[in-house]
């Protein structure tokens, strides 16, 4: 009697020959051969950089996309923000920041936009303007722009590579002010080392009819990628000069009539009180930690105090900078309207 069979399982023998394959079973034996590289695999990571590096050197694009900056570079000097690339570009992350650095023709080498980003009118505006001047437009992935922007990742799915900033010289800014017949009002940084600061003070210096900011040469952020996305585009409006000695270049817009004023927590004279707020005026900033700088407070012609409650013992550098123009503009707007 034969034995029950297990489910599924053959109970008799194969009819025909039984000596070989004929070479049938070759191909399952061999395999698939090796395993591709990262970057040949379209879906992966690594496929998608290249497929993007590819479309960017196509487009005359040179180095790499998504470069890490080399160990020990600097996003700026004494910056303690974003890295700057080996090429010595900058990228300029955020919509309002981009925009606007498109709007302003910046001379941009290429717009980088993330796969299956959410469109609005921002973005379509700035694929209009970087199609209409010619510059090559990446899709990359999010990854490949969280590389790119440097210190914080945020990005909003968009960022421009932009050549280094060029920096104004103060006594142009001056003689550019007196030929348009403005009263001169500028704010001048002494050793603020934190370029959200600064993107912060250019930012405030746009919105409150400032005419330029004035960083020293050394011991100074400068204008790199995490100014640019704090000052939400202002960067591209509001110039910024060196100078090589800021006492000496103090002293130099004294005798042009321009008054200096310190911000100090210390001060002699009260904000609300400034009686030279419709004059020529420079307001100068100081350092987050120390302040202004002997020298620097040696030269200036008042030290301003702005009142805060006993409860708070000082202000961010960047806030008691908007404090201080947001007074003077509007004893500015109240002058001109009692002249009209």
């Amino acid at each position: 009697m034969a034995k029950p069979g297990r489910p599924g399982a053959s109970g008799g023998r194969k009819k025909g020959a039984s000596k070989g394959t004929g070479g049938h079973g070759r191909k399952s034996l061999e395999g698939r051969g090796p395993t591709p590289k990262a970057e040949d695999r379209s879906w992966h990571v690594a496929g998608k950089r290249k497929a993007a590096q590819e479309r960017y050197a196509a487009a005359g694009g040179k180095g790499r996309i998504g470069q890490r900056p080399q160990p020990g570079a600097s996003g700026g000097r004494g910056s303690r923000g974003g890295s700057r690339p080996a090429d010595d570009t900058e990228t300029v992350t955020g919509r309002n920041s981009v925009l606007e650095a498109l709007r302003t023709r910046i001379p941009a080498t290429a717009f980088y936009i993330a796969q299956r980003v959410e469109m609005d009118d921002r973005i379509r505006e700035m694929l209009a303007i970087a199609r209409h001047r010619e510059i090559p437009v990446m899709e990359v992935t999010r990854q490949e722009l969280d590389r790119m922007s440097g210190f914080d990742g945020v990005h909003q799915g968009v960022a421009l590579k932009v050549p280094p900033y060029e920096y104004s010289h103060p006594q142009d800014l001056l003689e550019r002010v007196i030929d348009r017949n403005q009263t001169p009002l500028f704010v001048a940084l002494d050793g603020i080392t934190d370029p959200r600061n600064l993107g912060a003070i250019i930012r405030s210096t746009a919105a409150f009819g400032g005419h330029g900011v004035i960083l020293p040469q050394r011991r100074s952020a400068g204008v790199n990628s995490a100014a640019w996305k704090t000052s939400a585009g202002a960067a591209a409006r509001i110039p910024v000069a060196l100078a090589s000695n800021l006492t000496a270049m103090l002293k130099e817009f004294k005798k042009q009539g321009v008054f200096v004023l310190g911000l100090d927590g210390g001060g002699d004279v009260a904000l609300p009180s400034l009686e030279l707020a419709d004059r020529p005026v420079v307001i100068v900033v100081g350092s987050e930690g120390k302040g202004l700088s002997r020298l620097v407070t040696e030269t200036c012609d008042q030290i301003v105090s702005i009142p805060i409650s006993a409860a708070t013992e000082s202000l961010n550098a960047g806030i008691a900078a908007s404090v201080a123009l947001y007074q003077i503009s509007t004893v500015r707007a109240a002058g001109r309207e009692g002249d009209a």
